[in-house]
């Protein structure tokens, strides 16, 4: 048997390993919504990895087909801006090195923001199948909770959540109570901090935020959104709504049989401790990829490759063998 005859085979097999554990209604909107096709998915994928070489001066340190498709995904399949946004991703965790050293759960930082709440993660999907991530702005304590260990907590989150191929799809909501917010802990809240936070969530992660909801949010917040406002997209400005106290706009695009009651929903009250106790209780496992350093990330990876590119060659072999 031939590569070449052995090459249809192996692409049949990945493409299913690719689309394993989506339903077939999360599949038909992949195509419709994010011009996904399995017929060119590898092609897709192959034509993002060879652009590389083009930047020598990023670490791509994660180039499977699996990391490669969720950027696909949150790019509606635009080969360029795929591209962009995946060394962006890397070049962001470059850049911001000490936010990344110690990027697992189980570091003290983020542990506490953790069980503070940032962020609050809800079990139940909104109306679209979207997982809605909630913030309670006034349980940010300053002398427990730095500004960059609760974004730290929010990018682990997201990269535990997105592992999850329905929600690459779906995509995330975010909900912002500013209930109780002091103009104190608004003060804290610096144009580089924010701006840090911006090309963190919005250019750097291959999440697909379907909207960013504020409630309850006092004078000063809509100051701070003037000051942010020229470093988003069009396409992020046209996804955040300003609530103030009418949850019923709120209710408007998000069904309150989604919501818990502190958003005048129907669900109970929101357990804080939730998300947290899912990442550290006792099935948790903090040598996945998501938890480690950038450093330790990339020597993961080589050690996976080698032993992915071993597998291969023997498989191959068995196959020459049977044929």
């Amino acid at each position: 048997v031939s590569p070449a005859s052995l090459s249809p085979l192996i692409d049949v097999r990945s493409m299913t390993h690719l689309h394993a554990g989506l339903s077939s209604e999360t599949t038909e909107k992949a195509r419709l919504e994010l011009n996904e096709n399995p017929d060119t998915l590898h092609q897709d994928i192959q034509q993002v990895r060879d652009m590389i070489v083009t930047r020598p001066d990023i670490g791509f340190l994660r180039t499977d087909d699996d990391f490669i498709l969720r950027f696909l995904r949150a790019r509606k399949f635009d080969q360029t801006e795929t591209f962009r946004l995946l060394a962006q991703y890397f070049q962001f965790r470059q850049q911001n090195l000490d936010m990344f050293q110690s990027f697992k759960v189980d570091d003290p930082g983020i542990k506490r923001a953790l069980m503070d709440g940032f962020p609050g993660v809800l079990e139940t999907p909104d109306q679209h199948g979207r997982k809605i991530l909630i913030l309670f702005a006034s349980n940010w304590d300053q002398s427990r909770n730095s500004f960059t260990d609760i974004l730290r907590a929010i990018l682990l989150s997201l990269e535990v959540l997105i592992e999850n191929p329905e929600l690459q799809i779906n995509g995330f909501i975010l909900i912002i109570d500013w209930s109780n917010f002091s103009f104190k802990q608004a003060s804290k809240l610096t144009p580089n901090i924010l701006k840090l936070a911006i090309e963190g969530l919005q250019d750097s992660f291959p999440a697909r935020f379907g909207g960013i909801h504020f409630v309850n949010q006092p004078w000063y917040i809509h100051a701070m959104y003037t000051i942010i406002k020229p470093f988003l997209k069009d396409k992020t400005r046209k996804r955040i709504f300003l609530h103030g106290n009418n949850l019923n706009s709120l209710h408007q695009l998000i069904q309150p049989e989604c919501l818990p009651s502190e958003f005048g929903g129907t669900l109970p009250p929101y357990d804080m401790g939730i998300w947290a106790r899912t990442l550290l209780g006792p099935d948790y496992n903090d040598e996945t990829e998501y938890t480690l350093t950038y450093d330790a990330l990339h020597i993961k990876f080589v050690i996976l490759c080698e032993k992915s590119h071993k597998f291969m060659k023997k498989k191959t072999g068995i196959l020459k063998l049977k044929s």
